[in-house]
Parts: C-alpha cells; structure tokens; sequence
C-alpha cells in the first residue's frame, strides 16, 4: 500500500465521502494499483479512521467500478479491462447521442454561451497538467449538454454512468496527444448545436466515444 495515503480533509463532506475522494483519487493517480489489496484495518490506521467510513467509501467505489469484492478474499483495486470499458462506453455511445438531438431542439442561447466558455475553459485547463482539473472541465463541458434536454430521467442516468466512465476518461486525459482531437470534437459539437443540425452533433458524439475507446484500449493493452 502507498506510503503516501493521507486523508484530504473537507469540512462540508461526511467523512464517508472524504475516505472516498482521498481513496479514488489514489486509484485514479495510480498510487493504489490494479489488484492492490483494500484492507479496512490497514487503511482505517493508515487514514485514522474507524473502518466504517472505510467500508462505505469501498462500496462507493465499487459503484464507479474502480473496486471489486472478491469472496473470501475482500475488496481490491477493480483492473481495467477491454470488457468493463466496452459496456459502460457502449451505453455512453447511445445516451449522449440522444442528448445531442435532444439538446439541438432545446438548448437556450444562455446555455450555449455557458457550452462555448467551458469550452475555452477545457482549453485552458489542458495547458495546467493538471489531469483531475482537465477532467473536470471535460465532465462540465458535457454536463451543460446534457442539462440542457429538459429531462431529469435521461440526465439522471448520465450522472450514473459518468462515475463509471471516470477511470476511463482520466486515462484518455493522461496523454496530451489527445488534446488537439478533443478540442476539435469539442468545437465541432458547439458548432452542431448552434445550427440545430443533428447529424453533424450525433456523428461527432459518436466519433468523440469511439476515439476514447481506441486510445484507452490500447493503454489497458499496453498495462496488461
């Protein structure tokens, strides 16, 4: 286990949430390995912590798929594969597309200004290194269209499927070659919304998931 682990403190979050920040983000950075062992006595001293907090932020985790329980051996580090990454982008495939047609009927002119500043935002963020601010930028810049449809279901079952697709989409962040195909995408997506043309918004979409598949299935490959 890391010797680095130390909790990041926030007083407005339940000390549940801040186990998990603190443990994701090591899963996230790579401190905590694929197949590294999440013992609740280890880490509850290593935090100081009672393991309760533990418990409940590795159930969390399990739920963004960044651990797994394995029986009679207890909850580890989950490893990326070619499969998990498959499904969740899959689905992702589908929801956004029916955002992006959804949102060339709805979106407001305030909620384009909003998408073309986060826009310039993710831009920006792109030139810190700093990956968890990159990704951020990159979650809000979609969040925007997907608030914008009206429909809280479909909106609901984005956020969900967001927490699964994090690993995946910090990982595709990690290489900076990416950026200027992003930025494209990004940039072409405004300009398909802005001309209410649908099959310009769905087929970027499309080829924004399908270009994160690639490149993240050759790091899991390159890991393997």
């Amino acid at each position: 286990m890391t010797e680095d682990l130390t909790l990041n403190m926030d007083a407005y979050l339940p000390l549940r949430d801040v186990v998990f920040n603190t443990l994701r983000e090591a899963i996230l950075k790579g401190e905590l390995k694929p197949g590294e062992r999440l013992m609740e006595l280890q880490l509850a001293a290593k935090l100081g912590v009672s393991r309760t907090p533990i418990r409940e932020a590795i159930r969390m985790l399990e739920q963004e798929g960044l651990a797994v329980t394995i029986p009679r051996k207890g909850a580890e580090v989950a490893k990326m594969t070619e499969k998990d990454m498959e499904d969740v982008l899959q689905i992702r495939e589908a929801l956004d597309e029916l955002a992006a047609k959804i949102a060339c009927e709805q979106i407001s002119e305030e909620q384009l200004e909003e998408l073309v500043a986060t826009m310039h935002e993710f831009e920006e963020s792109t030139k810190t290194d700093n990956v968890k601010k990159i990704a951020e930028a990159d979650v809000k810049f979609h969040d925007i269209i997907y608030q914008s449809t009206g429909n809280p279901k479909l909106v609901n079952m984005l956020n969900n499927l967001r927490e699964q697709m994090y690993r995946y989409r910090v990982e595709y962040l990690k290489d900076e070659n990416n950026y200027p195909t992003l930025m494209k995408e990004h940039k072409d997506i405004v300009e398909g919304l802005v001309r209410k043309n649908k099959m310009q918004v769905t087929e970027t979409m499309h080829q924004h998931v399908k270009n994160q598949a690639v490149a993240v299935k050759a790091m899991i490959r390159e890991q393997e």
